[in-house]
């Protein structure tokens, strides 16, 4: 497993602090000192697989730590913050991440006979990294450098990715992903709905009857997929919006506010700095001072 773990790390050499796409569909890495800010984002649906250091993601009230090397399904959008630390010995934090493509899964689920695959996953947590899994994923990334080969085989590496990990402790997730009518997709397709529309104010009665559940059920399932309730779920997207507009996009504080859907500036002053800890004003200059350093 070391030689593999060695060759990774050789092949992503080239990755830096921001996320890089690496050639092959749905597969980027990144490495290093990632700022905190950079990491409280919308998270998409993956696959992540953490090679080097640890990473402490927070979702909801609840923090996980993905130590190298292990990976992690997060089968839906969810609203996170995160910090990231190098290894025991002071080599830098590095990851790769695999798209979640419905499409393929489901071709995948229906080659699988239904009786073999777990029904169930236990709460978000980091899962061993076995050499089958690992192997696979160091076929994907040698693609990056035979760019040729990627068309024909890059399809059988990931559909190798996502057996495996279907296999594992994580795989009733992915399975409830592929399936359209199953609990978690019909949250799915509302967490679309939702980042489309969080300026809007929320109506729990017609998200529940958009995901065709009633609404106890639906707030069950939303936060069990999530981690959050809707309303934090909301709040938490309106206010990486409002971050990304007022330090990056020039908008005053209380506009950023009422740009997202807030009543009151007061209010929103709260939550951004109980969510990000600091002030609108103290966090943009931070932001806005470690991005000049970078650039």
């Amino acid at each position: 497993m070391k030689n593999v773990l060695e060759e990774i790390m050789d092949l992503m050499k080239d990755a830096g602090t921001r996320q890089i796409e690496t050639g092959v569909p749905g597969l980027s890495m990144i490495k290093g000192a990632i700022p905190n800010h950079q990491l409280a984002a919308l998270y998409e649906p993956m696959i992540g697989f953490t090679v080097q250091g640890r990473k402490i993601l927070s979702i909801g009230g609840r923090s996980t730590e993905l130590a190298g090397p292990s990976y992690y399904v997060l089968p839906v959008h969810v609203p996170a913050t995160a910090v990231v630390h190098p290894d025991r010995y002071g080599q830098p934090y590095m990851s790769l991440g695999l798209k979640l493509n419905q499409n393929v899964l489901q071709s995948l689920l229906r080659d699988l006979q239904e009786n073999l695959l777990p029904a169930a996953s236990g709460q978000f947590a980091a899962c061993d990294m076995d050499i089958e899994l690992m192997e696979a994923w160091l076929r994907l990334l040698r693609l990056s450098k035979a760019p040729r080969d990627i068309p024909a085989l890059a399809p059988a590496y990931e559909r190798e990715i996502l057996y495996r990990v279907l296999m594992g402790p994580q795989g009733g997730y992915l399975r409830q992903f592929g399936q359209r009518e199953s609990d978690l997709s019909r949250i799915s397709q509302v967490v679309k709905w939702f980042r489309s529309n969080f300026m809007r104010p929320i109506d729990i009665g017609e998200l529940a009857s958009k995901s065709g559940m009633a609404i106890n059920t639906f707030h069950r399932q939303f936060k069990r997929a999530t981690g959050l309730s809707p309303i934090q779920f909301q709040k938490q997207l309106r206010l990486l919006e409002a971050r990304n507009l007022i330090a990056f996009e020039g908008y005053p504080v209380a506009s950023a506010a009422y740009h997202v859907g807030y009543q009151s500036p007061s209010q929103f002053n709260r939550e951004y700095s109980r969510f990000f800890g600091a002030s609108p004003a103290r966090d943009t200059e931070s932001l806005r001072r470690i991005e000049s350093m970078r650039d």
